[in-house]
């Protein structure tokens, strides 16, 4: 949770996927990859929009998964989701790759990893087919969001391999 407050600050700056200010760096499937920033301040990130949204008729706005690399060390591959409405913090959402549950952090319109369940979820993003996330919304409206894993392995590599 420490690294919680920057990477706030980054994600409201490169929400959606991407802003004016980020740089798109390459497409590796259905993943991107951008920079932001310069010299130790810059940050690098994957990310993924959502190919489905449940229930339809809701508004979802942007949803968008991403693992962030900060050159400064804060963190190497840091995933979060992104959501366009805010989320029921007592109710943590949760991200399933496969069989394996990972459960999650709500944080306003965001929601983190613990970070001892950082890296098993990488393992499982980068060898999965799909990643579905289950959130609830502080109107009570339970969300499904279902992500495409192909070409996250390199797309998380890349945007590690730019924040060394």
């Amino acid at each position: 949770m420490s690294r919680l407050i920057p990477l706030m600050a980054v994600m409201l700056a490169v929400a959606p996927a991407a802003s004016a200010q980020s740089k798109a760096i390459g497409r590796y499937n259905d993943w991107r990859v951008y920079t932001e920033g310069e010299g130790r301040s810059m940050v690098c990130f994957a990310a993924v929009e959502a190919s489905d949204m449940a229930p339809k008729a809701a508004d979802h706005g942007e949803v968008t998964f991403y693992v962030a690399a900060f050159k400064s060390g804060a963190a190497t591959s840091q995933p979060s989701l992104r959501v366009g409405y805010s989320l029921r913090s007592d109710l943590a959402p949760a991200a399933i790759v496969g069989r394996d549950r990972f459960p999650m952090y709500a944080a306003g319109q965001e929601a983190f990893f613990p970070d001892d369940r950082e890296k098993p979820l990488l393992d499982a993003l980068k060898k999965g087919q799909e990643l579905r996330v289950e959130a609830t919304s502080v109107k009570d409206a339970r969300m499904a969001y279902h992500f495409s894993l192909k070409g996250s392995r390199d797309a998380i590599d890349k945007a590690k391999a730019l924040c060394k």
